[in-house]
């Protein structure tokens, strides 16, 4: 009897056991719900929702190339399909592109598999005409999400769903003064800022160049949904032989992304002065079939030496510390001025680095263990196993992480 009764307790612990480990699977499919990003840093992601007729695009990406501001733009396939040449104008800028759905229905009233065709659809709709991915940034229609919709978003290949934590509003047709006031006057660190493409938008082409200037005067710099998530870039669709320049890169940081030299790539470009770049050129790559893997902050002890196309910000996080803390360090009043071949103190830094063969690894919102794993090339069982974790879809913001390499 005691025999029988242990074997059904074996079974039911089974099924439990089995029960509970499929609910973990699917949480861990599920896109992340992203509002804003964890940071103190003045940064700030200027975002565009793109829907059927686009007729501001060129006047916004005009404005945006005159401050030198990069922003992240959510397309619709349909809206895609109605104006194709704003599309790849907003590519060839360099800007980050998210996918907004291809017809714009509320998600919530619309099984999995057709999140995943409304997906897939605009995906390929702007693969063909930019060359370039939507994922992993999703921006929900309506901003309408719930716990179904972020499963069938994330089992689409979509990890982060993108709301916002300052709406303009600016669909309605209201003053760029208005506009303009929402943003600067409830601007704060992480701030994402929802924006419109289309002719309701009437006041948000006047509204930008204000809100740029006194975002500018705060000391906030402007990035993209993917820096201030700091997530990697996706890799080109050419299968990573290709990369696009962005604002601040040299070609030493792009060799150390991918893991090659600067004469390699100067080579493969025939480019004569390995100090000029311009912003949206795109590079070949030579010798990468792999997605690149983000260079570890530098071994060196206490000091930095300024490059070309340094920012405040670029340095905080190559040291995982703050812009404040640098600037604090260093008597810097103004964060968005640096001089090339200006050496910096970083503090936070004295202490012996890790062993060559490790890296550390602070945990941002949004983070998982696999997408962590497949940032530093190695896999969330090692990672799991060099920090104890014994449940590897919990993960704590600020947690800091051995990475094996």
């Amino acid at each position: 009897m005691g025999t029988k009764i242990g074997k059904i307790a074996a079974v039911m612990l089974l099924v439990l056991f089995s029960l509970l480990s499929f609910s973990g699977q699917s949480d861990a499919a599920s896109s992340t719900y992203v509002t804003k990003g964890n940071t103190s840093s003045k940064v700030v992601a200027l975002t565009f929702d793109d829907g059927s007729d686009g007729t501001n695009i060129n006047k916004i990406l005009d404005i945006l190339s005159a401050h030198n501001v990069k922003a992240t733009f959510f397309l619709t396939g349909s809206g895609a399909e109605k104006h194709p040449q704003a599309i790849k104008n907003i590519a060839a800028k360099g800007h980050q592109l998210g996918n907004h759905s291809y017809s714009h229905p509320d998600f919530r009233t619309i099984s999995a598999a057709q999140m995943k065709s409304q997906l897939d659809r605009t995906e390929t709709i702007i693969k063909n005409l930019t060359g370039k991915s939507t994922k992993p940034i999703f921006r929900a229609p309506y901003g309408a999400v719930n716990s179904n919709v972020l499963a069938g978003v994330g089992a689409a290949g979509y990890g982060y769903t993108i709301q916002w934590n300052i709406d303009t509003i600016d669909w309605r047709g209201d003053s760029a003064t208005t506009i303009t006031n929402k943003v600067v006057n409830n601007i704060v660190p992480g701030t994402i800022v929802l924006m419109h493409t289309g002719a309701g938008a009437s006041g948000t082409p006047t509204a930008l160049p204000n809100i740029i200037t006194k975002l500018k005067a705060k000391g906030y710099s402007f990035v993209t949904v993917s820096q201030l998530l700091n997530l990697p870039s996706s890799p080109p669709a050419s299968g990573g032989t290709t990369y696009t320049v962005k604002a601040g890169d040299t070609l030493y940081s792009i060799a150390q992304r991918f893991n090659t030299t600067v004469a390699k790539i100067a080579a493969a470009n025939n480019i004569a002065n390995v100090n000029l770049l311009r912003i949206g050129q795109v590079l070949k790559i030579p010798g990468t079939s792999t997605a690149p893997t983000p260079t570890p902050p530098p071994a060196t002890s206490t000091t930095y030496t300024v490059k070309a196309g340094d920012t405040l910000y670029s340095i905080a996080n190559r040291y995982n510390t703050t812009v404040a803390k640098i600037a604090a360090a260093n008597n810097i009043t103004n964060v968005n001025l640096l001089r090339i071949g200006q050496v910096l103190k970083i503090p936070g830094t004295t202490t012996t680095p890790p062993p060559a063969t490790t890296v550390k690894y602070t945990v941002k919102a949004g983070d998982t263990l696999y997408s962590i794993a497949v940032r530093y090339n190695t896999t969330v069982a090692k990672i799991a196993a060099a920090n104890n974790i014994t449940n590897v879809n919990f993960l704590r913001i600020g947690q800091l992480l051995t990475i094996p390499r």
